[in-house]
């Protein structure tokens, strides 16, 4: 079988800010949808968590606070706008997929909803195995690419991941197996 090409595959980059360190308080979430290598759909929602009481060390991170989205729809309100954007993709990306994925699965169980079922990618893992890098955080790996960044904007973040995995996977075709 051959290593599929960039051109060949759709994929979801997704990013998730959080009230507090529990994985079902998503208060921001940024989707941007590749297909064929280019961004075909960018979308950014503020989202209202289940607690009122929003961790400092997070509100620092990001810079949200309770009053920016206590009018905003919870998870569960928000999934349905945001579900047909995974239709279609080969598999979703994220910028430590494992912190993204499990925020993705917590919400999605607690709104009584089935998450996507596409494998994920970590632009993390994809930078190790691609770049010589000294950091592969995503502000290093977006200087090295020449990315514009808006560090823990959910919006920001998700292009940012976006944009490395097309690069990435333009230089590095053979990690797209580790995921199709």
């Amino acid at each position: 079988m051959s290593t599929p090409s960039l051109n060949d595959v759709r994929f979801v980059a997704i990013d998730f800010e959080t009230a507090d360190p529990k994985r079902d308080s998503a208060c921001a979430l940024g989707v941007v949808v590749v297909d064929k290598g280019e961004i075909v759909a960018r979308e950014y929602r503020l989202i209202r968590p289940p607690r009122k009481k929003f961790n400092p060390f997070c509100v620092r991170v990001h810079g949200i606070h309770w009053y920016d989205v206590c009018d905003e729809p919870n998870f569960g309100e928000l999934w349905p706008e945001f579900e047909p954007l995974f239709e279609g993709a080969d598999f979703i990306v994220a910028h430590n997929a494992a912190f993204d994925k499990s925020v993705l699965h917590t919400c999605c169980r607690e709104a009584g909803t089935m998450p996507p079922e596409q494998p994920f990618l970590c632009t993390v893992q994809l930078s190790r195995k691609t770049w010589e890098l000294a950091s592969n955080k995503l502000p290093s790996v977006c200087e090295y690419l020449g990315i514009t960044l808006n560090h823990h904007n959910a919006a920001s973040d998700a292009e940012a991941c976006a944009l490395i995995a097309v690069n990435g996977l333009r230089e590095n075709p053979g990690f797209m197996c580790k995921v199709i």
